[in-house]
């Protein structure tokens, strides 16, 4: 009688250790766009790592989408389990490229970024629509000595074009720290978009001058997003401005 209460007591320990146990979360790779860096992404990696969430804040090289893509998913290669790329500007055409070919991506998230179609380029799609101001606010190239140059924005002018809604100290220091863009990486053309098979989130702000906010929901639409978050005012960083919102939306999307 003792050994067969024991075994019901052992047994009925499993199976509520089993019924309780969570799954482990997604892995989330962040991948930050021209002018930024992965720091850029600090408010919501301390939100998620909080939550639970493995993170990746991917160092993108910002060379050509086809070098950058393929950066990226070698970082994906390299992890075990589900994961959910996350984009911001640029880095949303880099992730539609590198999502590809990979099972284990099960979702993506752009934050005020781009998702061109097939064909489309970044300087396609921030003309498409009036309102944005970057060309104006770009410093002079710098040319690379084997070929092309590199652009940055003007630090003089990177508060108000970048991060209108970020203390004017902090926008200085991620002025003077500014990874910059191929003038390439801007007009590579895009292959087939992994947002056509992958569900997708869009976040951005209503302030932003570097992709206008009508170009921005145009691609949301498009890409049939699963929910988009418009947050009135936000800058084109709305990562650094209101890591909460984004955050949130990303964890959205991890379920």
């Amino acid at each position: 009688m003792f050994k067969f209460a024991a075994a019901v007591a052992l047994a009925g320990a499993l199976f509520s250790g089993a019924a309780v146990a969570q799954p482990a979360k997604p892995t989330v790779v962040l991948v930050h766009g021209a002018f930024a860096d992965s720091s850029s992404w600090n408010g919501v990696v301390e939100i998620l790592r909080k939550d639970g969430f493995p993170v990746v804040a991917a160092a993108n090289p910002l060379r050509s989408v086809a070098n950058d893509a393929a950066y990226v998913s070698d970082v994906v290669d390299s992890i075990a389990g589900p994961v959910v790329l996350v984009g911001h500007s640029y880095g949303g055409q880099v992730i539609s490229t590198a999502a590809n070919g990979h099972d284990n991506v099960k979702s993506l998230v752009y934050v005020a970024a781009f998702a061109p179609e097939a064909g489309e380029s970044v300087a396609d799609l921030a003309g498409k629509f009036p309102g944005g101001t970057l060309s104006g606010a770009l410093a002079a190239p710098v040319k690379l000595s084997g070929g092309g140059v590199d652009l940055y924005i003007d630090q003089a002018k990177f508060h108000d074009q970048f991060a209108s809604d970020v203390p004017a100290e902090q926008a200085a220091l991620m002025a003077a720290g500014q990874r910059p863009v191929t003038e390439t990486a801007l007009t590579d053309k895009s292959g087939e978009p992994a947002w056509k098979k992958l569900p997708s989130w869009f976040v951005y702000g209503t302030g932003d001058k570097n992709i206008p906010a009508a170009a921005l929901g145009f691609m949301a639409e498009r890409a049939g997003s699963k929910r988009t978050v418009v947050v009135d005012g936000a800058s084109h960083v709305v990562m650094v401005s209101q890591p909460q919102k984004v955050a949130e939306l990303i964890e959205e999307a991890a379920k």
